[in-house]
């Protein structure tokens, strides 16, 4: 008799969050035999990257795409993205069609055929990565003065 092998999951988290928030979904699709990679984008969890450094989408889905890059030629996995991980599941999507058998969206940015992701990094990465540097660094602070 043949076993079914687990499908492979990989969770993106949105910002301001890190692959910890998956704990109870990985733990759960453990469970029930597949794999499950939860990685942390740059500058989040344990990441050592610098929020000072991440001044992109590329740079802040620089882990995924690393990881997307690695995936034997014949491995499909399943891409789960929450919030803003949406975007990463988009840039993924568009980066390795051949490596993803579905992508979920929970809750994310879903970039569609008007709304690309070209077109949202064009209008808001400069708006977007100030503002998200201005909250990560107070952030960072409030947690120095404790």
């Amino acid at each position: 008799m043949t076993e079914k092998r687990g499908e492979h999951f990989v969770l993106v988290h949105g910002s301001l969050h890190g692959a910890w928030c998956w704990y109870k979904v990985a733990t759960r699709l453990r469970s029930e035999g597949h794999r499950v990679t939860a990685l942390d984008s740059a500058a989040c969890g344990i990441n050592p990257k610098q929020v000072q450094e991440v001044q992109s989408y590329t740079d802040y889905y620089e882990p995924l795409m690393e990881f997307m890059a690695t995936l034997a030629p014949d491995e499909k996995v399943i891409l789960v993205g929450h919030s803003y991980g949406g975007y990463g599941v988009s840039i993924a999507m568009e980066a390795y069609p051949e490596k993803i058998a579905v992508a979920v969206f929970v809750a994310a940015n879903m970039p569609g055929p008007d709304l690309t992701y070209l077109t949202i990094s064009q209008r808001s990465t400069t708006k977007y990565w100030g503002h998200s540097r201005m909250i990560c660094t107070q952030l960072i602070k409030a947690r120095m003065d404790v």
